[in-house]
């Protein structure tokens, strides 16, 4: 009898909890949808985009986030394309061999998301277990992603495949105007001209989120692509609304090249990347292929380079014009890659500063890799070609060749 009454208070209290629990997911979510109301007004103003019609939005505990993460990261990346990313990773010395791409990634957002939304449902959610500030800054930034989806397709932006670095662009632009449009909803007394650079806010922004362990732990590469579209993207997006007043950075106005956000001048200018393709046949079975652009050879020269400045790894990577690299062999073990310049003086120097940072990367002391920079000339345009391989590999022999599609 005692234990019957026990289970009977613990259902009875279980009863109340689930009862408790349910009112308050009510009142939280009929929350989240005043706040949606409340802030799209003001959203439309500062976009100059009217919303087409209104999104819902849904709390999520953080399971669920992580369950969505995962979910999102396979439809990206399959296993073949997980592998192969991985593999360039690994080859060009951003990730140690240890690392799980995806669990790596799945643990930093699941720590720093503070909401998102899914175009596919066309909902904005909230984690549970935010205060209300950050609930009131993400439900702000999301939203303009909301608007966003309601003029371009997200999708056909963010699923650009081996198209790397024009991929970033577009998400700079993204993420850049949501960070620009939530602090100016949020604080209404800031004028557009008088907002601090937000990429120099830049190692800032990492000290306060190395507070985070999975952020603190996660390597070089991950951490800093993460940060680039919200801060360099706001920054682009502050000189479009400035240069381009009324129109909205999408469509044929949309960047091309991580260049061309982080030096507006360059897209003013038109000045896009040349097209590199390699020619068939391969020496060996092509795994992967993509290009990296001018913000991760930054990152490059930074990680490699651990005694220079930031400085320098952006002016070793100044005058990129292009390039374009493969991942060969049933082991994804060679790399060949090429990199067009916009003159000889900026092939010249990248050569250097790549010949000084691969030869402090581990593998390049190993016996058993070869690898080796050239510079080259393709219709008159300078070019480098690295290639780091097996020193059996049978591509030595005949080297992948590249091909210029178009020129500027």
């Amino acid at each position: 009898m005692k234990r019957l009454r026990g289970a009977g208070a613990v259902l009875a209290a279980g009863v109340v909890l689930g009862c408790r629990d349910r009112a308050e997911a009510v009142q939280r979510q009929s929350a989240l949808r005043e706040l949606v109301h409340q802030r799209m007004p003001a959203l439309e103003q500062v976009t100059g985009l009217k919303f087409k019609r209104d999104p819902a939005v849904a709390p999520r505990n953080r399971n669920q986030v992580r369950d969505y993460i995962v979910h999102k990261f396979n439809e990206d990346l399959p296993p073949a394309e997980l592998a192969g990313l991985q593999a360039t990773l690994r080859l060009f010395g951003f990730v140690p061999d240890s690392l799980d791409l995806r669990e790596s990634f799945a643990d930093v957002l699941t720590e720093q998301i503070g909401g998102y939304f899914d175009p596919d449902s066309n909902t904005l959610y909230v984690p549970t277990d935010i205060d209300s500030f950050i609930v009131r800054t993400s439900v702000t930034h999301e939203l303009v992603h909301a608007l966003q989806g309601q003029y371009v397709n997200l999708d056909s932006l963010l699923e650009l495949k081996h198209a790397n670095d024009r991929r970033g662009a577009a998400q700079a632009v993204l993420e850049g105007q949501a960070t620009l449009v939530q602090t100016l909803v949020m604080m209404p007394e800031q004028r557009l001209e008088e907002l601090p650079s937000f990429w120099e806010a830049r190692l800032a922004t990492m000290a306060q989120q190395r507070r985070m362990p999975a952020f603190a732990h996660a390597p070089r590469w991950l951490r800093e692509t993460l940060i680039f579209p919200y801060l360099a993207g706001a920054d682009f997006v502050r000189w479009f609304r400035t240069t381009h007043p009324g129109r909205q950075p999408y469509g044929a106005a949309m960047p091309v090249s991580t260049e061309q956000i982080l030096h507006p001048d360059r897209y003013a200018a038109g000045d896009a990347p040349l097209e590199l393709a390699f020619v068939a046949p391969s020496p060996d079975t092509v795994r992967y292929e993509d290009d990296l652009g001018e913000f991760e050879i930054r990152l490059l020269f930074a990680q490699l380079l651990d005694d220079s400045t930031e400085d320098q790894a952006a002016w070793l990577a100044g005058g990129w014009g292009g390039d374009r690299y493969r991942i060969l062999g049933p082991g994804f073990e060679a790399l060949v890659w090429y990199s067009a310049w916009d003159n000889s003086a900026a092939a010249a120097r990248f050569a250097k500063g790549l010949e000084r940072a691969w030869a402090r990367r581990p593998s390049a002391l190993a016996a058993v890799r070869r690898w080796e920079i050239t510079r080259l000339t393709i219709d008159g345009r300078p070019l480098v070609r690295l290639v780091d391989a097996p020193v059996g590999w049978a591509g030595w022999s005949s080297v992948p060749r590249i091909t210029l599609v178009k020129t500027r």
